[in-house]
């Protein structure tokens, strides 16, 4: 575990991104698509960060086209597209089992930011 993923805490700001990619921080990025709105969480060693505001707050996106600019530019080149977890329908009578972080992540289709 590097010292950079030892700072980072559950939020990371673009700023602190970009720093810390220029500090050598090679995470795992996902995208989760919630039905036309994206956010972006970075898995690491120290656990997951979700791109947010100065504020804290998780930032969203109303397309992957914005994410792929933003993130391309930073120097990341690929992430995993996920999407929040629908695993049943109920008026149907359809049960599911929810689908656990890992799973989502190996089972997310792969997008190119560059």
């Amino acid at each position: 575990m590097t010292s950079i993923d030892m700072a980072l805490g559950d939020h990371i700001t673009l700023k602190q991104l970009s720093q810390a990619i220029r500090n050598g921080f090679s995470p795992i990025v996902e995208v989760e698509s919630m039905d036309g709105i994206y956010k972006v969480r970075f898995h690491h060693a120290n656990g997951v960060s979700d791109l947010s505001d100065a504020q804290g707050h998780v930032s969203t996106f109303l397309g992957t086209g914005e994410i792929r600019d933003t993130l391309g530019e930073l120097g990341l080149t690929h992430g995993v597209l996920t999407f929040a977890d629908q695993c049943g329908d109920e008026m149907i009578g359809v049960e599911g089992k929810a689908m656990t972080p890992d799973e989502m992540l190996t089972y997310g289709t792969r997008i190119a930011f560059r």
